[in-house]
């Protein structure tokens, strides 16, 4: 899926008002409601009336029209919406607590208008398939990470990139994984939020903000790759620390 998708506007009416980004909601509102009849015309294209359920590729038909950013918000978004319903409790808690991992705001009748209206089953099937093929990605994410990232230290660790700051066109477990080499925001506690950090996918060297990480990968999920890379790249350092040698020795 390697597509660029317009750009969903993650504030409120309200907040946008307030920012002058008006428009920008609109549009965004506008695509999620699109999205949203797209999940019930992929429901009723994919049902299978003899068991009830949802034929495979459902999910997979919207998520290559809308992608998984918008998908998964107008799901969460649904999930919000049928949890304040009397049919509350046909919805699972696990779904629900996949749900809210999205953030979706309060925005009034705008909530409403891109709110999923299918039978709950349905809608619990269709977020299973579009959970599958997020998995199937092999993405890092938070549960890759170790650590309390509001504590930790990240100069010199490798850092796992929170999927969202990413373009869906760059999502690649490759993208994903940086050295952070060094910026104010390395350090838990400082004002700045600066991170400099170098992919370990191909080598490119930026600024991101403490914020766009999800944490310190668990070394056990280091694959081979990234582990050789990030040998390459901290060799010249340790050579820089203990300067030139002679014969075995290090030069005082």
């Amino acid at each position: 899926m390697a597509a660029d998708f317009p750009y969903l506007y993650p504030y409120s009416r309200a907040d946008a008002r307030r920012l002058r980004q008006t428009q920008m909601h609109e549009d965004s509102f506008r695509v999620n409601v699109d999205c949203a009849r797209a999940i019930e015309q992929a429901v009723r294209d994919h049902f299978n009336a003899a068991d009830e359920s949802l034929a495979e590729g459902c999910a997979q038909s919207v998520l290559e029209q809308f992608g998984f950013k918008r998908v998964n918000f107008v799901l969460a978004n649904s999930l919000q919406e049928f949890r304040e319903s009397a049919c509350k409790y046909l919805v699972s808690d696990e779904t629900y607590r996949w749900g809210r991992k999205t953030f979706v705001p309060q925005d009034g009748q705008y909530n409403r208008c891109y709110a999923v209206d299918t039978a709950a089953g349905l809608l619990e099937s269709f977020i299973g398939q579009a959970r599958d093929a997020y998995q199937a990605l092999g993405l890092f994410g938070l549960e890759h990470c170790a650590g309390n990232p509001l504590e930790q230290d990240y100069k010199g660790k490798v850092l796992v990139m929170r999927p969202d700051t990413l373009r869906e066109s760059c999502w690649d477990p490759r993208n994903m994984l940086w050295l952070a080499e060094g910026g104010f925001g390395c350090s838990p506690h400082a004002r700045g939020q600066a991170v400099y950090a170098t992919c370990l996918g191909d080598g490119e060297k930026t600024r991101w903000n403490r914020s766009d990480f999800a944490g310190v990968l668990d070394e056990q999920y280091l694959p081979d790759w990234a582990r050789e890379k990030v040998e390459e790249l901290r060799t010249p350092q340790q050579e820089q620390d203990t300067g030139p040698a002679m014969g075995g020795m290090t030069m005082e």
